[in-house]
């Protein structure tokens, strides 16, 4: 159904051809397949995805090479209209599809500009998005939703429009545990009769890994380095894919740093419950480490007060109460729509009273951001979007990191120096002159990160910070804020990731239908069952796999990578997967 030969892709840097990403990729994917594609980030995968149907080079200018292919149709030369009756697409970033009005319009549009009789339109719309629980939010506005909400209406566009080849950029990256879950029981329906094929792009390998059935791995350079079944794949090259960077299901990074401590899996497992029956099956287990106590600080960094805030008459947040200690780090989490991203704008002072749409007192850094001088709030605070490309506000990436510090007057040394060291850290430096919009997802983020970073706030909120990062990146950014934390800065994190809280947090908060639903450690959240079933969050896998040890009790509350014993000489620290 998709046969790609000897594609490459060139990007205009400096009104110059960039180099490929990706590289001289040839595969080809039949009738009932579904096909991993996995690569550390930048290495063209999402190119490789827009190659498909058309818009590379069609709508997006680029310099293509090679051809693809879906059946006898060539992508270079069909008119993309015709190519969305045969690929239907999710990008990466839900917001670049969304069109119309209201939910149900939006699902409604493909079909109906494929001409499909009114009837079946309705039917098409109803099951899509009855499979991705949006139904009942059918006549709202899409910009409503959260982020996992127009995520979710993302795929259900696709789903509606019913073509023999599915290509998914990333579609779990801004849900929630249960709508990954959600996403990918779908997924297994829509490819149970084997009669599309499937592209998938996804970092949650811990959710896929079941699903795939191939997996195609680009190096950085963008080239094939792997093709091949996926659990054969993943579990023979584990440890050239920990070095190119890429994601691995947390099982597997688990059984990798026990291995250096001398514990022998054969075959490496890739689920909790592989890794549970591999250690059941070893006689004895060591003693886990535990997390050292870190001390805060008595002064309060970040204090809400009876916060309640409304969007059209509808409640977001409702009478939320808490107090952040200085130098805690501190993970917001909760289903899709719980609230998160509006708690943290108002924390980072984003979003204040306005219209009698928020009440209460938020006080930041002993400053109150509805009367603070806006560049001493700044100074003082730190903020990442959600959307990286909400906060870009320049046409190079180095001006972009520069901004901040500019706006204050800093010295022209110190700028360059702090942009620098910056650019080296986040693996911008090649990427210094190109626009923040051409970069690719995983670099836009980093670049988002940094542009918070360069002031060296005291406060630190991030909205999703290691989203569509590759393995290697996301814990790079992860040791940056821990090294903050441990410096003394108040970090606030929203995520899903549940590996990410447990990993770094030291303190997590749930919210749920915009109230407070529990505030607590997070071996304590992760421990109450009750809970996280009703606020759609699930223990990472570790922690399922720790539960479910039959023959080694004292295991049962481990959460934590970092806390299982590995020799001194052994793997560098595999942090966060999810």
């Amino acid at each position: 159904m998709l046969q790609l030969t000897g594609v490459s892709v060139r990007h205009e840097i400096d009104e110059e051809w960039g180099p490929a990403r990706p590289q001289n990729v040839t595969a080809e994917i039949g009738a009932g397949e579904v096909v991993l594609l996995l690569g550390p980030s930048g290495c063209g995968k999402s190119t490789l995805t827009l190659t498909v149907n058309g818009l590379v080079p069609q709508v997006i200018d680029a310099h293509l090479t090679g051809t693809i292919r879906i059946g006898q149709h060539d992508t270079r030369t069909t008119p993309v209209p015709q190519l969305a009756t045969e690929v239907a697409m999710v990008f990466q970033d839900p917001d670049a599809q969304i069109v119309t009005a209201t939910v149900l319009d939006e699902v409604c549009f493909g079909p109906e500009n494929l001409l499909v009789p009114p009837a079946e339109v309705e039917r098409r719309a109803e099951e899509a998005l009855r499979r991705v629980g949006l139904w009942e939010r059918r006549h709202e506005e899409p910009d409503r939703l959260s982020g996992g909400g127009r995520q979710r209406l993302a795929i259900a566009c696709a789903l509606a429009l019913r073509t023999p080849v599915l290509v998914l950029d990333e579609p779990t990256a801004n849900l929630d545990p249960a709508g990954v879950e959600e996403v990918f029981r779908t997924l297994r329906d829509v490819t149970a009769d084997r009669d599309r094929a499937v592209l998938l792009v996804e970092h949650n390998l811990d959710a896929a890994v079941e699903l795939v059935d191939r997996v195609i791995v680009l190096n950085s350079e963008g080239r094939v380095v792997l093709d091949g079944p996926a659990r054969e794949t993943l579990q023979d090259h584990a440890d050239y894919l920990v070095e190119l960077g890429v994601w691995l299901p947390a099982a597997t990074l688990a059984a990798l740093r026990l291995r250096a401590a001398g514990i022998v899996f054969d075959p490496l497992p890739l689920t909790p419950g592989e890794l549970a029956a591999a250690l059941d099956a070893t006689s004895a287990l060591p003693e886990p480490r535990r997390r050292a106590s870190l001390s805060v600080r008595d002064e309060r960094a970040i204090s809400v007060r009876g916060l309640s805030v409304l969007r059209d008459a509808k409640p977001i947040l409702t009478g939320i109460g808490l107090d952040i200690a200085a130098g805690e780090f501190v993970a917001v989490t909760g289903s899709n729509g719980a609230g998160k991203t509006t708690l943290a704008q108002a924390m980072a002072g984003v979003i204040t009273a306005r219209r009698g749409e928020q009440s209460g007192t938020v006080i930041v850094d002993g400053l109150d951001p509805a009367t603070a001088d806006p560049r001493l709030l700044a100074e003082r605070v730190g903020f990442v979007f959600q959307n990286p490309e909400h906060q870009f506000v320049t046409s190079r990436v180095d001006d972009e990191l520069a901004y901040g510090l500019r706006v204050r007057g800093a010295p022209a040394d110190e700028v360059e120096a702090r942009v620098g060291e910056l650019l080296d850290r986040l693996g911008l430096r090649e990427l210094r002159t190109m626009h923040p919009f051409l970069l690719s997802g995983g670099q836009k983020r980093r670049l988002s990160v940094g542009t918070a970073l360069v002031t060296r706030p005291r406060v630190l909120v991030l909205d999703e910070p290691t989203f569509g990062q590759d393995r290697e990146r996301a814990e790079e950014l992860s040791s940056l804020l821990d090294g903050l934390h441990a410096n003394g800065t108040t970090i606030v994190v929203v995520s899903h990731d549940m590996t990410l809280v447990a990993e770094h947090a030291t303190r997590v908060i749930v919210l749920d239908d915009g109230r407070i639903a529990a505030d607590g450690t997070p071996a304590e959240i992760y421990a109450d069952a009750d809970l996280l079933a009703a606020t759609g969050l699930r223990p990472p896998p570790l922690a399922r796999a720790a539960r479910a040890l039959v023959n080694h009790p004292h295991w049962h509350g481990l959460t934590r990578l970092a806390d299982l014993p590995a020799s001194e000489s052994g793997l560098p620290a595999l942090e966060a997967s999810k």
